[in-house]
């Protein structure tokens, strides 16, 4: 924890809460990639290579970015000397140092605000009132800026995937184990042969690797998984987490998530799951690699759940997925920002509740480039199932590309409703999402 304040009578502090070792930066120091968020400068930003969450201080001017994988929230507390600014990576974490200086009556989880990744946020501290943060973005890809080949666009975007995991391999310590929740689809697929392949292009042991999938007894994933690497003769690598039914908590997902959104919640409440039972079984395990932000990146989900949306609203929006509605848009939330960067909280805070560092490179910002310059429009006509089948073919074209091997494909299943079978999960999660609000709100109930 770093506290700084400006000198003179007139007292205001900036308590920043964030650990620098979550910060996983492979071109500089912490230090200096602060020293780039503290300039203002998005160029300078945006080329920071990795993930973080960063606070910089200019004297009353303070500034925080952020990737997609990288949560930053922020409260300011007031004292009659001047505000406090304190800035974590969760509620809860704010919360308990208001309640240790004595100012937990000026809170509420929905005073909390959450810095949207991709922008610089600037806030000054002036007294009461602040005034309200402005935004700059320091990531904006260009969007169709691939050709309209198929094999063209493969290359470039599972190419830039392999690249992002070798990175982090060659970064993390050449002993320790490395696991890959899965699933056997698309996502989870895709990162353990690009993690495989690329192992064995650098030289290392593949057997630290390990294929980690969820049962509950009765959901299909398992079954998936285990055709995935049968087919590949790859069945070696598989380890079969089980859990019994009543073992799925959601006021804990609730808990430890921060939010109520019903799909998050249900997705995290599974992933809180897998890693206690990875760490049951492995008391020392540290490092995961997922898929998270696969489906985001190539628009890969069901616009007809959603009635807010239209085949031509996904496609004509800069990364609606990954970001929401944008923050100048009335639907934009102060308190969780929006799109994956609300929703990655996910995969975030279960791996942090059971100590793993974890990456997972469909969230990056270089791959993200990749996909915006995907020439949707052109490749689909807005044609709903032409969208939906581009993802496998686009990613499996590159698997093959670049590792030689031919990934089987699936039917896509999100990852809740692949641990347990229909009737398991509706036993298991509320229907109405005025549940799981109720269940958030208990959280700091007086």
């Amino acid at each position: 924890m770093s506290i700084q304040q400006s000198s003179g009578q007139y007292i205001d502090r900036l308590v920043d809460l964030t650990r620098p070792e979550d910060n996983h930066i492979y071109n500089m120091s912490v230090e200096e990639a602060r020293e780039r968020v503290n300039s203002g400068d998005p160029a300078r930003v945006r080329e920071i290579d990795g993930s973080f969450g960063l606070v910089a201080r200019d004297g009353k001017r303070i500034r925080m970015a952020r990737s997609i994988d990288r949560p930053l929230r922020y409260f300011i507390a007031k004292r009659q000397d001047g505000p406090t600014l304190v800035v974590a990576d969760r509620i809860s974490v704010i919360h308990d140092f208001l309640l240790e200086e004595g100012l937990a009556a000026q809170f509420h989880p929905s005073y909390t605000r959450m810095t949207p990744a991709h922008y610089i946020q600037e806030l000054l501290l002036l007294g009461c009132p602040d005034p309200s943060p402005t935004q700059v973005r320091f990531f904006t890809p260009q969007r169709d800026a691939l050709p309209a080949d198929l094999d063209a666009i493969a290359a470039r975007y599972v190419g830039t995937v392999a690249d992002e995991i070798a990175k982090w391999l060659l970064s993390i310590p050449s002993d320790e184990p490395v696991g890959v929740p899965f699933s056997g689809g698309i996502d989870s697929g895709s990162v353990f042969l690009l993690t495989y392949h690329v192992m064995l292009k650098l030289g290392m042991n593949p057997s630290r690797l390990k294929a980690f999938t969820l049962s509950l007894g009765d959901g299909p994933d398992l079954d998936q998984a285990r055709a995935f690497l049968e087919r590949l003769d790859l069945s070696l690598f598989l380890e079969p987490i089980e859990v019994k039914p009543e073992q799925i908590d959601v006021a804990e997902a609730v808990r430890v998530l921060e939010d109520y959104k019903p799909l998050d919640v249900q997705c995290g409440a599974m992933a809180l799951a897998l890693c206690q039972g990875i760490r049951e079984r492995y008391p020392r395990w540290k490092y995961l690699i997922d898929g998270d932000g696969g489906d985001e990146n190539l628009k890969d989900y069901p616009i007809e759940e959603n009635p807010e949306l239209t085949v031509r609203s996904v496609l004509n929006n800069l990364m609606l997925y990954q970001e929401g509605w944008g923050v100048e848009s009335i639907k934009h939330s102060l308190t969780y920002s929006g799109g994956q960067s609300r929703g990655y909280v996910r995969t975030y805070a279960p791996l942090r509740r059971w100590g793993f560092i974890g990456l997972s490179p469909y969230t990056l910002p270089n791959v993200i480039e990749q996909a915006e310059g995907i020439p949707f429009i052109a490749l689909t006509g807005y044609d709903v199932p032409k969208l939906y089948a581009l993802k496998g073919d686009i990613v499996s074209r590159g698997v093959l590309g670049i590792t030689g091997t031919e990934m089987p494909v699936f039917e896509k299943r999100r990852f809740q409703h692949g641990a347990a079978a229909p009737a398991t999960f509706s036993s298991r999660f509320p229907a109405e999402e005025r549940e799981y609000r109720r269940l958030f709100q208990s959280i700091y109930a007086a």
